[in-house]
């Protein structure tokens, strides 16, 4: 089978389109042949090796790149909770990039009939990095001020919509005007074109001086500064991404003057501690598809073979949704 392969960290040039054996499941696995697998930023920094020395994350050379992705079970291993031919999906388990790939039992997720391909990848790595976000990482609330940074990107899009859905009120950043209609489209209340105005004194002008409850920042090294002073007081900054770079330290006094507010950064693997955790916040996001609460945008389907252009344009921050490659 085919498979987008690293043998050694750094850029894009250095994917590799192998032809290997499919892999076999070992014990507590189930081999899954892939219909689409979701592309990430996640997919980038491994690529980098900037997760290299990762307990969660961990990339030891070579690898199949790759953490997110839905097909069918081509051999369900003696799990009685699938049978060959389910359909399914998953997050967290690398090797996506591929005719096929090997993941823990636990870790799938059976996708409902009325939930394709397309869809069922793209609720799993960014569909829960956002409902985490919105639901647990942070206290966000009815009439509560968030800042979404990306907010035209895949994850930026769903957070915007289920911060929503909690009765938040949402300030986004983008690129572009055409990047701004996508969100105020989506119900944001303000787009701010971080390339023509400084979006903290644009926060403090629309929350009256006030800075918002929380902060949501995956652009990281160029952003993290600015994001940490649009808090109101006691507010929370969260830090799940470094599409500029990743954020290397936070002063401890920094965020004690800036209203002794909060500063996290998490992995979005622990906030699916278990099977029991990512069948509620799954179902959570299939029953919101169905209600019309949630809309999901995906932007474009990429080849197997053309997984260095599918990077390069997520890397460019040219997205506008989801992006996925075809690998059935």
């Amino acid at each position: 089978m085919q498979a987008v392969r690293i043998h050694d960290y750094g850029g894009i040039d250095g994917l590799s389109l192998d032809e290997i054996a499919p892999p076999v499941p070992a014990s507590g696995e189930i081999r899954v042949d892939i219909a689409v697998a979701g592309i990430n930023f996640i997919d980038v920094y491994m690529r980098e090796g900037k997760y290299r020395d990762s307990k969660t994350y961990g990339t030891p050379l070579p690898f199949t790149l790759g953490m997110e992705g839905a097909g069918v079970v081509a051999d369900a291993n003696g799990h009685a909770r699938f049978e060959e031919g389910d359909r399914v999906a998953w997050c967290l388990s690398r090797g996506s990039y591929a005719e096929s790939a090997c993941v823990p039992e636990w870790k799938l997720v059976p996708l409902p009939d009325d939930i394709d391909f397309d869809t069922g990848a793209t609720l799993m790595l960014q569909g829960c990095t956002a409902h985490y976000l919105a639901h647990s990482a942070a206290s966000l609330s009815a009439g509560r001020w968030c800042l979404v940074h990306a907010a035209a990107g895949g994850v930026g899009q769903l957070l915007v919509q289920l911060a929503i859905r909690r009765g938040a009120r949402v300030i986004a950043t983008v690129g572009s005007r055409e990047k701004a209609d996508i969100v105020t489209g989506l119900g944001a209340e303000h787009a701010v074109l971080y390339r023509e105005t400084d979006f903290r004194e644009a926060v403090m002008e629309l929350t009256g001086g006030e800075g918002v409850d929380v902060a949501y920042d995956s652009v990281g090294k160029d952003t993290i500064e600015r994001s940490i002073r649009c808090l109101r007081p006691r507010g929370t900054v969260v830090n799940y991404g470094g599409a500029s770079g990743l954020v290397e330290s936070v002063s401890p006094l920094a965020l004690a003057e800036a209203g002794s507010v909060f500063f996290t950064r998490p992995h979005l693997a622990h906030y699916l501690a278990d099977s029991d955790e990512i069948g509620w916040r799954t179902g959570d996001l299939f029953d919101a598809v169905r209600a019309g609460e949630l809309r999901v945008s995906i932007d474009r389907k990429f080849p197997l073979a053309q997984a260095a252009s599918a990077m390069q344009y997520l890397e460019e921050r040219r997205s506008r949704g989801k992006l996925l490659l075809d690998t059935g």
